[in-house]
Parts: structure tokens; C-alpha cells; sequence
């Protein structure tokens, strides 16, 4: 079975490129390179919605300037969100740690937002998560912090992890906390592909 979309993939990220292949989506990894700081007054939902229409549009320029075959850019950025504060990727042990103490326990969002970029046209759709964490016992705490899983990964957590086993609930798009929501995903290349075709 077959989709028979292609696209360009603007990230590195090796969860968006396994989640893009579970759809059967054809794909060419492009990564973007845009500056990721939040704005001042920015609020979650319009800092990931930004940052994946900035990769897009990055990528699709890059690619114009390059004299490229022109292909649907696929931009995306998941943010971890709690008290409207956004989580990024820990850099160290001490950041993941502080991390998963304010997870352990709670309730939080994951925001994942999708844009496609083709011609003249630009889709994107916002997925929002509700993901509940049990209390995290400090001895696993610091045995997950030992480990590599939450050094790239918004929120110092890997859903599809080890991590899997602090999660009591999740509403919405288990793909989606993974970093990319597959169903949106698919009806945004769906609508660049009927109209690129009409």
C-alpha cells in the first residue's frame, strides 16, 4: 500500500521521520534552521504554530534558491506545556530533573503543531494533548535522568519510552506527543495534494 505523497521533511528529528513512514508517506529530510526562542507576550499555541510555519518556509525558500524540485515542505514543533510555562529539551541532568519533578504527578499539554508549505499555499493545523502523569518515585526519577531518553525530547520525556510507565492518561494524539499528529498531518498533505492535482 502506498500514499503517494512526497514531501520534504524539515526536521531532523528521527521520531517525525519513523512517524511519517508508519503513514507511508515518501519523504526527503531537509532540516530547518530558524531560531527557536519564545517571543516576549507569546503564548504556547502561537510559539509552535510560528515555529513550524518558520521551518517550512524556510526550507521551501532554501530550496527555491537551490533550484529544487518543488515538493510539499512538512514543518512541525511539539512543545511540553504546564501552567503555560513551555518545557523545552533539557540540556543537562540538573534540567531534567527539574523537569519531571514539575511533570510527576500533574496534569500537562503537549502542542504540536503541523504546516505544510506548497506554491502558493500554506496549511497548518494545531493537535493539543492532555497527558497526566503519575507521581514519579525519586529513585526512578534519577534512574531515568541516568539514562539518554530525555536529552532531545521537549519536557526531558520520551512518550514511546521508558517514560511510558509514568503516564496514567492521555486525550488526544498519542503521535502527536511523539511530535507529530499524524491525522492532521495526513489531511494537510491530502489538501496539497488534491490541489496541486486539480
Amino acid at each position: 500500500m502506498s500514499t503517494n505523497i512526497q514531501c520534504i521533511l524539515a526536521s531532523q528529528s528521527p521520531r517525525r521521520a519513523e512517524l511519517l513512514k508508519q503513514i507511508q508517506v515518501d519523504f526527503i529530510v531537509q532540516a530547518a534552521d530558524v531560531d527557536e526562542s519564545v517571543l516576549p507576550h507569546e503564548t504556547p499555541a502561537a510559539y509552535v504554530q510560528r515555529l513550524s510555519i518558520a521551518k517550512a518556509e524556510a526550507v521551501w525558500q532554501q530550496r527555491s534558491e537551490q533550484q529544487l524540485p518543488a515538493l510539499p515542505v512538512l514543518g512541525s514543533d511539539t512543545s511540553v506545556v504546564i501552567d503555560q510555562h513551555i518545557l523545552g529539551k533539557p540540556a543537562n541532568r540538573d534540567e531534567a530533573r527539574q523537569m519531571l519533578q514539575l511533570l510527576s504527578g500533574r496534569e500537562h499539554q503537549v502542542l504540536s503543531s503541523v504546516s505544510v508549505i506548497y506554491q502558493q499555499q500554506q496549511l497548518s493545523a494545531l493537535s493539543t494533548t492532555q497527558v497526566s502523569f503519575r507521581a514519579i518515585s525519586p529513585a526512578e526519577l534519577e534512574r531515568y535522568i541516568a539514562s539518554d531518553e530525555p536529552y532531545d525530547k521537549a519536557g526531558g520525556y520520551a512518550i514511546q519510552g521508558f517514560a511510558a510507565v509514568f503516564i496514567q492518561q492521555i486525550q488526544g494524539s498519542y503521535s502527536g506527543v511523539m511530535g507529530l499528529p499524524l491525522q492532521e498531518t495526513y489531511q494537510l498533505l491530502q489538501a496539497i495534494l488534491t490541489d496541486k492535482s486539480s
